[in-house]
């Protein structure tokens, strides 16, 4: 009889452990997500975060908290949600290409890879653009080009920082043009346009989705596209391959976590993106904000940034004598 009890209370036992389990897997996430953010706020990924945020807190049920940790191109933030963020699902960042690879590329110093971090959603990617003040000189990108080629290294132009597109851009610009400008390195796009609309730099090669609102305002005239074809919302601006450069640049957006988390946190994570890519709202939204959705989810993001990785080392092999004489 003993023995028959005791295995009646081990069943019991075993029983409010199973519900219990049950019952944790199924509360993720059961406080508010901190969001690392590598730049300043007013650039690519503080965009991302006002598009999709809003609508993640109503799909998961709890808050969505940025912490700006600007600096490095985003190696500061990165670092820190590779090498010392919990592994627990509370802790995310927005990652964004090719500055996520091209930090470790570039610089054998910053030791983190996109191999200790677990990829969720891409959300958008953004093709470059060449913008300036509503008042400057430039009203066409001939002008620029002009200007650029009478006078060699000395027209200012603005990035998102060393490693980031704009900044792969601008030597990709120069490496098939013969032309050379002044690259201007900000920490982030938002300083970038902010520098170009105060007429601090003559311009700022920068991201559509991050400047369009201001193109629309009148505040910034945008000259070229780095694209395969012209956009919609500014159908007069031409694409950088109308003029015969073969530059088709940008970056894409999205949010990873680091290597480790509880499936069960990856799983609700992917599925929240997956809703919020369907919601008509989020739609709207990334159509009034000039911003392209491009949704990879879990295994196919991280596939993407693996194949990015691998073509970021081809450019960077191809430019970086040429970069490391200035």
């Amino acid at each position: 009889m003993r023995h028959w009890k005791r295995m009646l209370v081990m069943l019991l036992a075993l029983s409010v452990y199973l519900c219990a389990g049950s019952a944790a897997l199924a509360a993720y996430p059961e406080k508010q997500i901190t969001v690392l953010q590598g730049f300043k706020p007013g650039g690519g990924s503080d965009t991302l975060a006002q598009l999709t945020q809003p609508y993640l807190e109503k799909i998961v049920g709890q808050s969505f908290i940025n912490q700006y940790i600007p600096g490095a191109t985003g190696a500061i933030a990165w670092t820190q949600l590779a090498k010392t963020a919990k592994k627990d699902g509370y802790t995310l960042s927005i990652t964004n290409t090719p500055m996520l690879q091209t930090n470790y590329i570039m610089n054998p110093q910053i030791t983190y890879t996109i191999e200790e971090l677990e990829p969720i959603a891409n959300v958008v990617t953004d093709p470059g653009i060449i913008v300036v003040a509503k008042d400057s000189p430039f009203k066409t990108v001939e002008d620029f080009l002009k200007a650029v080629k009478e006078n060699p290294g000395k027209v200012t132009v603005g990035n998102s920082g060393v490693g980031g597109d704009d900044f792969f851009t601008t030597l990709i610009f120069e490496k098939i043009s013969g032309l050379k400008v002044q690259m201007i390195p900000f920490e982030g796009d938002g300083p970038s346009w902010q520098a170009a609309m105060g007429g601090k730099i003559d311009a700022s090669f920068n991201n559509l989705g991050i400047t369009y609102p201001q193109v629309k305002a009148g505040n910034l005239r945008a000259l070229a596209l780095f694209a395969n074809e012209r956009y919609k919302l500014i159908p007069d601006v031409p694409t950088m391959k109308e003029l015969g450069y073969e530059l088709v640049s940008g970056s894409s957006r999205g949010y990873s976590a680091p290597k480790g988390i509880p499936e069960e946190a990856k799983t609700a994570l992917i599925e929240a993106f997956k809703k919020l890519a369907s919601m008509p709202e989020v739609i709207q939204g990334a159509e009034e904000r000039a911003s392209i959705l491009d949704m990879k989810y879990g295994d196919d993001y991280k596939k993407m940034l693996a194949d990015q990785e691998q073509e970021f080392r081809g450019i960077w092999d191809e430019v970086k004598d040429e970069y490391q004489k200035k």
